[in-house]
């Protein structure tokens, strides 16, 4: 089909099943409550049976009957009558349908041809702005898909439940948790003291974890990657934008078969170490983590790319090492103004995506050596008042003396700063630097 013909087409509709839907309304006016969840005036195509449905909605509004008499004086109130074809057009709807027992199909028809017809107007929207030089690429992409899922979210209807199946669904989910051992409402970082402040992390929150250098911001969120992706068989997705995704594996492997860091970067290990690393590796090939590492990646594309992971992958979670290395599309803005945007951009996607998302941030230099709290976020204190959860890694910096039999282990503290649904607390963790992993203190683990 050429494009230059689409102006002459006519926009998908079924004319049919438009008047099929208005005649079994017409007929049975308790249909109204079968339908009123997902249609709406704009979805009829003919501009009477718009007029026709609206003054329907108006009548089941204020709790009055539908039905020939009242649908027509309530038209005629409007001034709308003779412009939908007047009494005779309304009482032939009736007519057109048998019965009112298919309802359903006939308005899921008329909703499936209003998708099409919205497909159409966003296509027609993207050919004109792509033949628009003064409009940025990204900005079009980015609009493109804001829109598409906006129509995938127009699908979804309302509905209630009985207590039958409410009851049913309850004690599974309870069942589920007495055999996994699991108590929590959100996705599990591994972390029990954590999981059990937060519940896991929620959906929908924006969830920052903020330290100095070499604090280890990467190794908490690969660490919280594994459990979820390795121990869950959940999906989750991590943007690196300081590292690439082979160093990044290189660390998951490290952390994985214990092997010191030092002995993968030289290369010399042991035939203890092959083995381990196999089974390491054999281990996170079947893990559904989804990495990328382009650096300076701009927030339109990665929004895309996020919008990609939970369409595609399914993943529960997105890790993003780190906030300040995300590029602003706004580069004329002051530096704390684009990260003020940035923040508030990934908060507005972690609810439109309904995952959490979990950022890596720097704090400032004032912070080294004590326990950081919310003013020390680097850039803009809208981090702080963006973010649902706010946590800090704070331990002291130790020369690793460490030997291949007694390796260093370096007591932690996450602090959990701000909990917007919840309390706020200290988790004791400890951290290995040789193999870029923590864990729970000994008392603590399960």
């Amino acid at each position: 089909m050429e494009t230059g013909t689409l102006k002459d087409k006519i926009p998908p509709h079924n004319n049919e099943a438009e008047t099929a839907t208005l005649g079994a309304l017409l007929q049975d006016p308790e249909a109204m409550t079968r339908v009123i969840t997902y249609l709406r005036p704009d979805d009829f195509y003919k501009n009477s049976h718009k007029k026709i449905f609206s003054a329907m909605l108006d009548l089941d509004t204020r709790s009055e009957a539908i039905d020939l008499i009242t649908i027509t004086d309530e038209l005629k109130k409007n001034g709308e009558l003779d412009s939908c074809g007047g009494a005779a057009y309304v009482s032939r709807l009736t007519s057109s349908v048998p019965t009112s027992a298919n309802i359903e199909y006939y308005a899921k028809i008329v909703q499936e041809t209003s998708l099409r017809r919205s497909l159409e107007r966003i296509s027609q929207g993207i050919i004109a702005q792509a033949h628009d030089d003064s409009q940025n690429v990204r900005d079009i992409i980015e609009q493109a898909e804001t829109k598409i899922f906006d129509l995938t979210n127009k699908q979804f209807t309302g509905n209630y439940s009985g207590t039958k199946e409410i009851v049913s669904q309850t004690v599974e989910a309870i069942e589920r948790l007495y055999h996994t051992k699991d108590n929590y409402t959100g996705v599990p970082t591994g972390f029990k003291p954590l999981d059990e402040l937060t519940g896991g992390f929620q959906n929908s929150e924006f969830i920052v974890i903020g330290a100095r250098p070499s604090m280890g911001k990467t190794a908490l969120a690969l660490s919280m990657a594994a459990n979820i992706t390795l121990r869950y068989k959940l999906a989750a997705g991590f943007f690196t934008l300081e590292m690439n995704k082979m160093a990044l594996m290189q660390r998951m492997l490290t952390s994985e078969a214990r092997i010191n860091a030092i002995k993968i970067r030289t290369g010399l290990l042991r035939p203890s170490d092959f083995h381990n690393l196999t089974e390491a590796a054999a281990r996170i090939y079947e893990a559904q983590l989804f990495i990328e590492d382009s650096p300076g990646l701009k927030l339109l594309d990665l929004r895309a790319l996020a919008r990609r992971m939970v369409s595609r992958e399914k993943v529960a979670i997105i890790f993003i090492d780190y906030l300040t290395l995300i590029t602003s599309e706004n580069k004329d803005l002051p530096r704390h103004e684009q990260i003020a945007e940035i923040s508030r951009s990934l908060k507005a996607l972690a609810r439109e995506l309904k995952i959490p998302i979990v950022v890596l941030s720097q704090v400032r230099r004032d912070a080294e050596g004590k326990q950081p709290n919310m003013a020390d976020l680097r850039e803009s204190g809208s981090i702080e008042q963006d973010a649902d959860v706010v946590m800090f890694i704070h331990r002291d910096r130790k020369t690793d003396q460490s030997t291949e039999d007694a390796p260093n282990i370096s007591p932690t503290e996450l602090i959990v700063a701000k909990q917007r649904n919840g309390p706020v607390g200290t988790i004791d963790l400890v951290f290995i630097p040789q193999y870029t992993r923590f864990e729970l203190k000994a008392q603590d683990m399960q």
